[in-house]
């Protein structure tokens, strides 16, 4: 089974490398399958694979499929009272 993470593109380190933040960790991630990386990507939202963009996606997506990952992980009961202490 292949699993692609959520996340955000913040950067732009070449004209095929950008960083992606997937829940709080950012990796510079190859673009060539998306088309490079642009500034107009920058603040939106893809399916990261082995080091590549291969698909993008919705904010609402990738909040979503990120939500079920942690809770696949058993990760959401760790948030939940995270934000019950603060």
């Amino acid at each position: 089974m292949c699993i692609a993470i959520p996340g955000k593109m913040t950067a732009i380190v070449d004209e095929n490398t950008a960083t992606i933040d997937m829940g709080g960790i950012c990796r510079d991630v190859n673009m060539a399958l998306m088309g490079g990386a642009k500034e107009s990507m920058i603040g939106k939202h893809f399916l990261v694979h082995v080091g590549y963009a291969i698909s993008e996606i919705s904010e609402e997506e990738s909040e979503e499929t990120m939500r079920l990952l942690k809770i696949m992980a058993g990760l959401e009961e760790i948030d939940s009272l995270e934000s019950e202490s603060q």
